[in-house]
């Protein structure tokens, strides 16, 4: 009886070991099957909103749900991607005017920090565009996460922020009330 219990307090301290000390799971953003979006809108002379996104990106995330400073994520975006779905509108956005893609054709987003709850993360880090970087904070939540049909582990996650342009060398004056864009990052990762 007391072997049975020594093996008994035995694997009970080594499941309570791996999960205090399980190690974040990594996860590589699946945009090769459209289920990740980075898009953005800007009200367009103040009566609507003009929206658009970038169509090339890459990025990875690790993921702690027992302790979310843990985690971490970086994103990559080909600003020449670009679409509003408007040909003319799309070229003048990668002019020297806006995003100037010949001279910066890349924008990324590395966190600093996550804190919060997957109900609400505040998910800190440096923004670079048109070779500026800023501190931004993104408030984002969990989706969910599962197995997925095809044998592997996804892992979704929602995000938004609001950017000024003119902190990013962007003057190009479209008005007072298009001096903000609003961005939103939708990511599904796929489990290393």
């Amino acid at each position: 009886m007391k072997k049975l219990q020594q093996l008994w307090l035995a694997a009970s301290f080594m499941l309570v070991s791996s999960l205090a000390f399980a190690a974040p799971s990594k996860y590589v953003i699946d945009t090769q099957g459209m289920h990740a979006s980075v898009n953005f809108k800007i009200m367009h002379l103040g009566y609507s909103w003009l929206t658009g996104r970038f169509e090339k990106f890459s990025g990875d995330f690790t993921y702690d749900p027992e302790n979310l400073s843990n985690s971490k994520i970086a994103v990559k975006i080909d600003t020449d991607s670009v679409s509003t779905n408007h040909a003319e509108r799309d070229k003048h956005l990668r002019s020297a005017d806006f995003l100037n893609v010949k001279k910066y054709p890349e924008a990324t987003f590395v966190s600093d920090s996550i804190s919060g709850a997957d109900e609400e993360m505040l998910v800190k880090g440096k923004f670079t565009l048109n070779g500026v970087t800023k501190e931004i904070t993104i408030v984002a939540h969990k989706i969910g996460e599962g197995k997925d049909p095809w044998g592997g582990y996804r892992s979704g996650f929602s995000g938004a922020t609001k950017i000024k342009m003119a902190d990013y060398g962007i003057t190009y004056d479209l008005g007072p009330a298009s001096a903000e864009v609003f961005l939103e990052l939708n990511i599904e990762g796929v489990k290393k």
